[in-house]
């Protein structure tokens, strides 16, 4: 049997997919699954294990010019590529107008079905079309988490048992190419940490209410380099960049690496001894790399996307996954260094 997911965008929310995908591959017998994903975003599904067929889908850029001739040339390809297999099921778990026209221009076998979330759940987006195109639109609480929303779905497309996955960890199937990185980023070794003890520290934010301080970062660094780590910055634009240049003036422990494509970027992570990041996709990879990792949530949307809250004043692990948690609340330099401490297991200094 071959499925199709139809999970375009954003970042966070294709890390999100992946282990509903995981599902579908374990309790699927000879199942093939093949995912249509914004462009950009494809090298991160290439990673995905099991995944059969990656269908980039360029919308992004044909919005830039909707009526040249390569925006057409583009649009038929993808079209002719969406359809060269019949498909047992079509899954859209994005629930917008531009998911749901894919899955209806995707081809389905005699028996085969579309699938897809039957309404709006808190904090998420949803738009008619979805329930429109949909042969079987999947019920499901209301306040629920963006990893199984998509687990539910799937497991009620596929039919298995729901409470077979979801008493099992989430297995994001996400396979770093660790010794791919020098070549496949076209950066010198040199230029990124060779320490053994690095740490990631994700500054950025696509808004600025998800934004911690500029003066906190630098203190983290700082705390960090007392307690033997090196640390990394990363950016994706110019004005993050300039942060990160402020940041890495906490010492010269710290080093900002160049701009690299998602995939290698994704290497990079995966060598690393933790991260700390706001509520970005980069902190979701983070989880889905199961690397030792704090999240900072200005607000209390964590439970949209994040790993396990840490209460302030909450010692050791009750209260904290084991090795990813979130705080919450505007959190102070201090409550995300208690946080650290008790993912990483370092000791205070």
């Amino acid at each position: 049997m071959r499925v199709l997911i139809v999970k375009l965008s954003s970042l966070g929310d294709v890390v999100h997919t992946m282990p509903a995908v995981q599902d579908v591959l374990r309790h699927v017998p000879a199942v093939q699954v093949d995912w249509v994903v914004e462009q950009a975003f494809s090298p991160l599904v290439q990673r995905c294990k099991g995944v059969s067929r990656v269908i980039p889908f360029g919308l992004r850029r044909w919005r830039k010019a909707p009526l040249s001739l390569d925006t057409l040339r583009a649009w038929n390809a993808f079209r002719a590529d969406l359809r060269r297999s019949s498909y047992g099921a079509v899954i859209d778990l994005q629930g917008l107008t531009k998911s749901a026209w894919v899955s209806w221009m995707a081809r389905l076998t005699e028996q085969g079905q579309r699938f897809a979330l039957g309404h709006r759940t808190e904090g998420s987006s949803y738009e008619a079309p979805t329930r429109w195109v949909a042969d079987v639109a999947v019920s499901m609480p209301l306040h629920v988490h963006a990893v199984e929303r998509a687990r539910r779905v799937c497991a009620a497309a596929m039919g298995y048992a729901l409470h077979e996955v979801m008493t099992v960890a989430p297995d994001y199937g996400l396979v770093p190419q660790r010794m791919a990185l020098p070549d496949k980023a076209g950066i010198a070794t040199s230029s990124l940490p060779t320490e053994p003890k690095t740490v990631l520290l994700i500054h950025g934010a696509s808004r600025a209410a998800k934004q911690w301080p500029l003066a906190h970062w630098h203190d983290l660094a700082r705390r960090l380099g007392r307690a033997g780590y090196a640390v990394a910055l990363v950016h994706g634009c110019d004005a993050e960049e300039r942060s990160a240049h402020a940041i890495a003036e906490a010492g010269a422990h710290v080093r900002v690496w160049p701009r690299m494509a998602l995939d290698a970027l994704v290497d990079a992570m995966a060598n690393c001894a933790g991260v700390i990041g706001g509520d970005t996709g980069l902190s979701h990879i983070a989880v889905a790399l199961d690397l030792p990792h704090v999240q900072l949530y200005n607000t209390d949307t964590f439970w949209r996307t994040g790993p396990p809250v840490r209460e302030e004043g909450v010692d050791g692990q009750e209260g904290c996954a084991v090795r990813q948690c979130s705080v919450v609340g505007q959190p102070t330099v201090d409550v995300v260094w208690a946080a650290w401490q008790s993912v990483s297991g370092i000791v205070a200094s």
